[in-house]
């Protein structure tokens, strides 16, 4: 093996020593709040084939990889059948394919052979070594995880090698920041409330209380596991921390030959407008960029960098997006809102300044809490808002039909303001109540239960 890859593959020197030697689970080791990812039970074990794992930088796909590492060790895998490469470290498809011969040639003779190749887009004409390894029957005995924070990745795999996947039903994976029930889970809230999801009436005022209380600091870090341990070590996300991502976004936007002032155009037009109906050409007319396609362009590219989810208006019988009406733009986490306005506006102390100031402000506190809602009904169903005779901020589309869900984070319900929501016999409103309800006919529900139930 290349020198260059050994500090991620330190279990060929001490298998029984990798988690005190591995750099990233070293670093999980010393923070004080610890995760482990449901998706560690569905990764392939047995089953030879070409998968993928795709999400957003500062995800933890690396650590969630050494972590799969560890439990295949664990499982009594041959510490040389497994092989970590970052693909940083690779220029083209040439070196890929040497490495990956290289490794097949020094690996056992029998059993199954795990290599990872983590942020594979960063190798040019990747596929052409992929595809030319499965098809000269390299990889038979082989689990292939290819990794990558732009998830067009995914769709090329699909595309570009149909019949070299392999047999398992699953070969596409998706690692998320933290959802709330997560973050829930990983302080210990979770214990007793099973059970009681269907009914909040049967919870305790203290217990319901304290599932508030969690998702306002869930608004401030999101779901990233770096943001959450700041606040568990120091009570405040440190500076760094915002720095990290927003330079992870404009380095990478920037590699794929795209122009910094743009996107920090395009990123402050997103803030200005958050959570409310902008069009393409609407957004052009406030920047200095010519066409709206351009503008287009970059929200896709951050799109499929997982850092923004757009929500296109409704289709309602056709439950398809409607393509020419407005859409609403929304960052996929709270954090990545955070570490961006951190950037546009820098300040000395961003988390009381900014981020604290935000969440305190009702108006800004209603817009992060809907993006919240619909990035988390997001992962889970096709998600929309409705444009009719009036707005529901969030429709998902299940079992054939749509929901539709009006977010009111306010203390007082207006019926006047719900009439559109009134007209769905299926319609709910997710609110700061802290009980269920009933206003013009329409279900009032705790929101931050709601988003406990979606996760389940």
């Amino acid at each position: 093996m290349d020198p260059r890859f050994l500090p991620h593959n330190s279990h060929l020197n001490d298998p029984r020593r990798f988690v005190e030697t591995d750099p990233q689970l070293r670093h999980l080791a010393e923070c004080p709040c610890q995760h482990r990812s449901s998706l560690l039970d569905s990764l392939p074990t047995s089953a030879p084939g070409i998968y993928s794992l795709g999400g957003g930088r500062q995800t933890g796909k690396s650590t969630l990889l050494k972590q799969w590492m560890a439990e295949l060790l664990r499982s009594g895998a041959p510490p040389e059948s497994i092989a970590y490469f970052s693909g940083e470290l690779i220029d083209d498809h040439h070196s890929l394919l040497l490495h990956l011969e290289e490794q097949l040639a020094a690996a056992p003779d029998t059993g199954l052979n795990y290599l990872i190749v983590d942020e594979v887009t960063y190798i040019r004409d990747w596929d052409k070594a992929v595809k030319y390894a499965a098809d000269a029957g390299l990889l038979e005995r082989t689990v292939l995880m290819i990794t990558g924070s732009d998830l067009g990745f995914i769709q090329d795999a699909r595309m570009r090698f149909p019949g070299r996947r392999g047999r398992a039903d699953l070969a596409d994976f998706h690692l998320y920041p933290l959802s709330f029930r997560e973050f829930l889970t990983l302080e210990g809230g979770m214990s007793g409330l099973h059970g009681h999801l269907d009914d909040p009436s049967s919870l305790s005022d203290d217990l319901l209380e304290s599932v508030f209380a969690a998702f306002s600091r869930y608004l401030a870090h999101g779901g990233y596991l770096t943001a959450i341990n700041d606040i568990a070590a120091c009570g405040a996300i440190r500076r760094s921390t915002l720095a990290t991502y927003s330079d992870w976004i404009r380095g990478d936007v920037l590699k794929r030959g795209r122009r910094e002032p743009y996107l920090r155009e395009v990123l402050a037009a997103i803030v200005k407008r958050y959570a409310t109906q902008v069009t393409w050409n609407a957004l052009a007319q406030d920047l200095s960029i010519d066409h709206p396609r351009t503008v287009a362009d970059y929200v896709a590219l951050l799109e499929r960098m997982d850092a923004v989810h757009v929500l296109p208006a409704l289709i309602e019988d056709k439950l398809a997006p409607a393509p020419k009406k407005a859409r609403k733009l929304l960052f996929s986490d709270p954090f990545i809102l955070h570490a961006v306005r951190a950037w546009l506006t820098p300040e000395a102390d961003p988390f009381e300044r900014q981020i604290q100031a935000v969440i305190k402000d009702p108006v800004w506190e209603s817009k992060i809490v809907e993006a919240c809602v619909a990035s988390h009904l997001h992962r889970f169903y096709p998600t929309y808002y409705i444009k009719a005779q009036g707005e529901v901020d969030v429709a998902y589309v299940r079992d054939s039909r749509f929901w539709p869900v009006e977010i009111k984070w306010t203390s007082q319900l207006r019926p006047k303001a719900l009439k559109q929501i009134a007209r769905y016999d299926n319609g709910e409103i997710w609110s700061k109540s802290r009980r269920t309800g009933d206003i013009n006919g329409v279900r009032v529900l705790p929101l931050p239960i709601q988003l406990l139930r979606v996760a389940g």
